[in-house]
């Protein structure tokens, strides 16, 4: 099961965190990983990892928010491997702030990534996978998709776009053998995190640390790799009958 043996895999957003694992648990089931980030140096010591693990890895700087970036990615894709089969729209960016602390540079910013970004990777990808009788795109959203997150008004914005932008690509390619799911993860332990605490509390790390840790039910919070296994099952053959979907990983929120 959950064999992807003879697929090329693109992930954006590769170079740490939820999106190196995804390459590397990838990598594991077989896939050829193309390894996308904006940071060229952490997307090729991404790329080492899976080789050093007997895995096949290419590395392609992508700013996932410049057309002619990803221009240039998914044609160098197209030229190396003549096709792509799985499209992982991991790359984001955060802010935190209500409505009031947002400012219109704040909002372009996310919305240049988290928006723009999967807009741009959807539709090259789609481009190449028609040619090749299908793929399957697995977006990276949020629980902030789908119930009200405090102090987070642009973040959830952009990933209620992702949501939507979901369900209208698998509704649109549901007949031309293109499936299109997101994944909803509540908070995951990463760099990303590690980053935003140092940024927003600075002296409080710790103690805002275990805040986010009990914002889930389950007294923890998810792991880089619990989110990888999802996006693998999404990926595989074994998920041939699921589009269109929205799947919460986020221990136990949307039920507390």
């Amino acid at each position: 099961m959950f064999d992807l043996h003879r697929k090329i895999a693109a992930v954006t957003g590769a170079g740490s965190g939820i999106g190196a694992a995804i390459a590397a648990l990838f990598a594991r089931r077989g896939a050829r990983i193309v390894v996308l980030d904006v940071n060229e140096s952490a997307a090729a010591a991404t790329a080492a990892a899976i080789r050093d693990a007997g895995g096949d890895a290419a590395v392609l700087r992508c700013d996932v928010s410049e057309a002619g970036d990803v221009a240039r990615a998914f044609a160098d894709i197209r030229s190396q491997f003549d096709r792509l089969d799985i499209l992982v729209n991991n790359a984001g960016i955060s802010h935190v702030g209500t409505i009031e602390e947002t400012t219109p540079a704040d909002l372009d910013r996310l919305y240049a990534v988290n928006v723009r970004g999967v807009f741009l990777c959807s539709r090259a990808a789609v481009e190449i996978m028609l040619g090749h009788g299908g793929g399957v795109i697995v977006n990276m959203a949020s629980i902030a998709s789908l119930v009200g997150v405090a102090d987070r008004f642009a973040y959830s914005m952009t990933k209620g776009a992702v949501l939507t932008m979901t369900m209208s690509v698998a509704l649109d390619y549901v007949k031309r053998g293109i499936r299109c799911n997101c994944i909803c993860p509540a908070r995951v332990q990463t760099p990303f995190v590690d980053g935003y605490l140092r940024r927003y509390y600075p002296g409080r790390e710790e103690e805002m640390r275990r805040a986010l840790e009990a914002y889930q039910p389950i007294g923890r919070m998810c792991t880089p790799e619990e989110v990888a296994s999802l996006a693998l099952y999404l990926c595989s053959d074994e998920a041939a009958f699921v589009t269109g979907q929205a799947y919460p990983i986020d221990g136990g929120v949307l039920v507390a």
